[in-house]
């Protein structure tokens, strides 16, 4: 089974094939994928490289932690499972708030 590797410190214009490409010196790279800002479409600077097996997962570890890639300094090590976060508050359906109801009306009374 292989190992998927967090690949911190990318550049914004790095792509995926690039990625791969530099890994592949390291073994066989199963997927490599950057990870993209929803809003403006543009890469987070990090991303993840999927290596075929252990021993070559830890190589590309030892290969590009801390070296220079495309002029910035990569941190790599194992990705961690994506930790569980509570649900987001979608403003834009109602139920989450909002700046109607009850509450303290500032000693004002509205007079209908």
């Amino acid at each position: 089974m292989g190992k998927k590797l967090y690949v911190g410190g990318l550049p914004y214009s790095t792509t995926e094939d690039a990625l791969k490409d530099a890994f592949s010196q390291a073994g066989t790279v199963s997927s490599a994928t950057i990870i993209m800002d929803k809003m403006t479409g543009r890469s987070k600077g990090f991303g993840f490289v999927e290596m075929s097996n252990d021993e070559e997962a830890n190589k590309a570890i030892e290969m590009f932690n801390g070296k220079e890639f495309e002029g910035r300094s990569l941190t790599v090590n194992e990705a961690r499972p994506m930790e569980a976060r509570p649900p987001r508050r979608d403003f834009n359906r109602g139920g989450g708030g909002g700046g109607y109801g009850g509450g303290n009306d500032g000693g004002r009374r509205n007079s209908w």
